[in-house]
């Protein structure tokens, strides 16, 4: 049977619902099916990721930042990697990238639970999620109609985060029906379903990007893409690599080894999280073309301090039970100024020469944000274990300050 190749960037009706952000001639239905499925199956993933290395592999808080350090290796050399692809479109990056989740995906479902293979298995993972970081923004970058590019990265995002709650969702009511039916906490077998799942939607993905015809768009595949008018992005880049990284990596152990969260709860906080994403991408991305991305780069990192300062010491202000409550709050409130990351892209756009040009510096970016990011990352769970997370996350408001007070140099054209 002949698989019928749709283009993403051939002749179509616009669907009402994203015709004012996209161009006249352009169809991203099956484009956007592939971000909504990988997206359920990334969330079914990430929702049980930290408690399946606390619970089922046994990694401590201090383990946990060596762990990272080991899954953001891929971000760092995104850019070398993409270098090795210099022919191939950017459709053909993002479906490779696309069949090396899939492949991080089985590896954990079939492999056991020592610590050294499922580190691999996850790097692996990573692998495909960090090649099609800049692919993704820069396809649907290319589709977008003039001076809506905010307004379209909101739509994708949103999509994304559709797919995210099905997935946050799904692992909620699957660990509530493994207590009913007798599973206990901590039970393997409850794990490796949920990782079956995943591996079925991701394959379904895989499925579906193939099918797509290959583009004409060609990212600038340079080893590394340094120019002078981008070094304040680069810079910001740092900074955001280095704040991001605290949350990802340990707010989660946070609530799990220090508030007893299960899998359950980590799961609904995510679901909240892709929620308010769908709320707020657009709204984000409509407050870039109307404010301008340097307001917007401000004023999130000013909010991202009174976060990371109540992450810190909330258990010290309030009595345990409210501490908990105010650091589900400030995890769902990090993932809402997250949202905000997307004006960088679009900062990059205003200055870039060329969509080529896009793709090799935010390739170049994601690879700049990750150095720090892997330092960061082995860091925290030393400065956790020796001092406390509080320390950690003053850190993580200092940076977040930082970061502000550079984006406020970008000089904007009126």
């Amino acid at each position: 049977m002949k698989v019928k190749q749709v283009s993403l960037l051939g002749n179509g009706p616009r669907n009402g619902l994203w015709k004012d952000s996209f161009r006249a001639d352009v169809k991203v239905g099956r484009f956007l099916s592939v971000l909504a499925l990988s997206g359920v199956s990334a969330s079914l993933y990430k929702g049980i990721q930290d408690n399946y290395l606390a619970e089922i592999v046994h990694i401590s808080a201090f383990e946990r930042g060596i762990v990272e350090f080991f899954r953001e290796i891929p971000g760092l050399f995104v850019v070398l990697l993409l270098a090795l692809m210099y022919r191939f479109t950017e459709s053909r990056v993002f479906k490779l990238g696309t069949a090396l989740m899939l492949a991080g995906l089985a590896g954990l479902l079939l492999s056991g639970s020592g610590k050294f293979i499922v580190v691999l298995f996850m790097v692996l993972y990573s692998l495909g999620e960090h090649i099609i970081m800049p692919v993704k923004t820069t396809l649907t970058l290319d589709m977008t109609r003039k001076d809506k590019s905010g307004s379209a990265l909101g739509i994708t995002g949103a999509i994304g985060q559709v797919g995210s709650i099905i997935g946050y969702v799904g692992v909620m009511v699957m660990f509530f029906l493994f207590s009913r039916i007798g599973f206990k906490r901590g039970d393997p077998a409850s794990f490796k379903i949920v990782f079956a799942v995943a591996v079925a939607l991701m394959l379904a993905a895989t499925l579906v990007v193939l099918a797509l015809q290959e583009t004409n768009v060609i990212g600038q595949r340079q080893r590394f893409y340094f120019a002078k008018k981008f070094s304040i992005y680069y810079m910001l880049e740092v900074f955001y690599g280095a704040r991001k990284q605290i949350f990802i990596t340990f707010a989660p152990y946070v609530l799990i080894l220090q508030y007893g969260a299960d899998a359950s709860l980590i799961s609904l906080l995510l679901a909240i999280c892709a929620g308010c994403g769908i709320v707020c991408n657009p709204l984000v991305g409509k407050l870039i073309d109307r404010l301008g991305f340097k307001f917007v780069m401000v004023t999130d990192t000013l909010l991202l301090v009174i976060v990371c300062l109540l992450y810190g010491f909330a258990h010290r202000i309030f009595p345990m039970h409210i501490a908990f409550i105010v650091v589900c709050a400030n995890y769902v409130l990090d993932s809402i100024i997250s949202t905000a990351s997307m004006a960088t892209n679009v900062y990059v756009q205003s200055i870039a020469a060329s969509h080529k040009e896009i793709t090799a510096t935010l390739s170049t970016g994601v690879s700049v944000n990750h150095v720090i990011s892997i330092l960061i990352a082995l860091l925290g769970g030393a400065i956790w274990n020796a001092v406390g997370i509080e320390t950690l996350f003053t850190l993580s408001a200092v940076l977040g300050l930082a970061n502000s007070a550079y984006a406020a140099t970008i000089k904007v054209k009126h």
